[in-house]
């Protein structure tokens, strides 16, 4: 039987009527990929995409959901601001258009990395703990005495070993096993990943669900960094396979909201460091006397030791049933509590438009601002100078917009 063709879904547009089996419908509701509605004629359902990116099969069926940014540069520029400030440009991965989000980062990833390891597989020292015939390094005493009972061998011992066993080369190893499954892959791509396995084969593979192993930028391993930050990318993907009944469902997924609430975050935080003070990120603070609702901003800025500002990021206006102004809410709510005359909501441009509320009775203002994510990576960054200085500057005399 020839499979389904693939059902191609873009981040905010009009709902798609699919035909899908019962089991389908089912896997499909579990997941938070798409939103999945039956329609009156039996067999047919309207599906959109959700509140994330990524790709999902379902027995034969594969259903791919683009993101609304077109250019895939500007969103690994994103997904990747956070992860090293130092290395992102517009030119890094070179992604077309017409590709998805996975198979093109396994293209990107297998260039940079196999770039990486040409001269050969990065090498440092580890510290190893192991029961050895001979002493080698230095002797556990006290677990040779309390575990081995204090018999001569073997040997409980601790010693550095120089290995490319290291924290880099694992990491490139994930990303290399997570990307050789992705459907879809292109034949060049799969075999550069298929090489660089060869190429990894001494390195230890991490069981699933474990710690990312943790490295640290030097100069000694800086023709690592690009590759490896496009690993970290790779790995922020939400991967899964399970079962629903007689179907294997895989894919990957990202959160939008998480990718554009972390860029905001982490990229004002950067350009108010130049306005003085500093700023703390998902502070907890309490609406209520006896500490029983917990809230937490995406970032307060502080200069003299005083709140001096608030600002929420959010993707997309939430507006849960009942509550069509949830955002204002709760920003009010985090003004009360900071004694701030001056909220900001920074939304991704085309969600939400540019807005002012001043709130009866308090006077508090609430400003919505919104960043072009559409925009060059130095626009964008130029908005986000624009935003720094709109937060620090109380009187919200300043606007921002692109």
């Amino acid at each position: 039987m020839t499979a389904p063709a693939p059902l191609l879904l873009t981040e905010g547009e009009a709902a798609q009527t699919v035909a899908l089996t019962d089991a389908e419908y089912l896997a499909l509701q579990g997941l938070a990929l798409v939103n999945v509605t039956p329609t009156l004629t039996h067999g047919l359902f309207e599906v959109s995409a959700s509140r994330k990116v990524g790709a999902v099969r379902i027995g034969e069926r594969q259903i791919v959901v683009r993101p609304k940014i077109t250019d895939l540069n500007r969103l690994v520029f994103l997904l990747g601001y956070a992860k090293d400030l130092g290395i992102w440009r517009d030119d890094l991965v070179h992604l077309s258009a017409d590709e998805d989000l996975l198979p093109a980062l396994a293209e990107a990833f297998g260039r940079l990395a196999l770039r990486a390891v040409e001269q050969g597989l990065l090498q440092g020292y580890r510290t190893v703990t192991d029961r050895l015939p001979v002493l080698r390094g230095r002797l556990l005493a006290g677990e040779q005495m309390t575990r081995l009972y204090g018999l001569p061998v073997p040997v409980a011992v601790e010693y550095d070993d120089f290995t490319v066993d290291i924290a880099e080369n694992q990491l490139l190893l994930l990303a290399v096993n997570r990307l050789i499954t992705v459907p879809r892959l292109a034949e060049v791509a799969r075999r550069r990943l298929q090489r660089l396995r060869r190429i990894l084969a001494d390195v230890t593979v991490s069981p699933r669900g474990a710690v990312l192993p943790k490295w640290h930028r030097s100069r000694l391993n800086a023709r690592y960094h690009s590759a490896l930050a496009l690993a970290h990318i790779v790995l922020a993907a939400e991967s899964f396979e399970h079962r629903v009944g007689d179907l294997t469902v895989t894919g990957y997924m990202f959160d939008m909201w998480r990718v554009f609430e972390d860029f905001v975050t982490t990229a004002l935080r950067e350009s108010l460091h130049s306005q003085g003070g500093h700023s703390v990120c998902q502070k907890s603070l309490s609406l209520d006397l006896r500490d029983r609702v917990v809230m937490r901003p995406d970032l307060m800025w502080l200069r003299g030791g005083e709140v001096r500002a608030v600002v929420d990021a959010k993707y997309k206006a939430e507006r849960p049933e009942g509550f069509p102004n949830a955002d204002l809410y709760q920003m009010l709510a985090y003004c009360t509590v900071l004694g701030l005359s001056e909220g900001h909501l920074v939304y991704a441009k085309g969600n939400e438009p540019v807005d002012l509320h001043t709130a009866r009775g308090s006077g508090v203002v609430i400003h919505c601002h919104a960043l072009d994510l559409s925009a060059p990576p130095a626009e964008l960054l130029r908005q986000v100078d624009q935003l720094a200085a709109t937060v620090a500057t109380p009187t919200g005399a300043l606007s921002v917009g692109p």
